[in-house]
């Protein structure tokens, strides 16, 4: 996956902004930096997938350095925290599977969503993010 580099400012006891300096405008925020993180990698994503429909070039990702030395006036570093955040791949369009489950798990899902596709899908996403 193409990495990007992003900029955590801590925000008070709010939490933390980030911010792209390959894409003036695209920021985000979370609570912990986790979070933080997290919310960037759909912010990313989303206004890449704006670029696109409007057709525009998407940056190829920048290298610490040569960001440092474009001396951009609204990228700020200082007390920056530098993280790395994966472009996820554009939404691809839903495809209908056949899972098997254990029939109490399946009960369980059911008493808390009424949706059990949407629920497995958050679920599978909150574990990959992880990893």
């Amino acid at each position: 996956m193409i990495q990007y580099i992003a900029l955590l400012h801590k925000n008070g006891p709010k939490g933390y902004g980030v911010s792209f300096p390959d894409f003036p405008g695209c920021v985000s925020a979370g609570r912990t930096i986790e979070e933080a993180l997290r919310e960037a990698a759909e912010a990313l994503a989303l206004h890449v997938d704006g670029m696109r429909e409007d057709g525009l070039k998407i940056p190829k990702p920048r290298t610490f350095e040569a960001i440092r030395q474009a001396k951009q006036d609204w990228v700020d570093m200082k007390d920056a925290i530098i993280a790395t955040v994966s472009l996820l791949p554009p939404q691809g369009k839903a495809l209908r599977v056949q899972v098997t489950m254990d029939e109490r798990l399946l009960a369980r899902i059911d008493a808390v969503t009424k949706n059990r596709s949407a629920f497995l899908s958050q679920a599978a996403l909150r574990i990959l993010e992880r990893s």
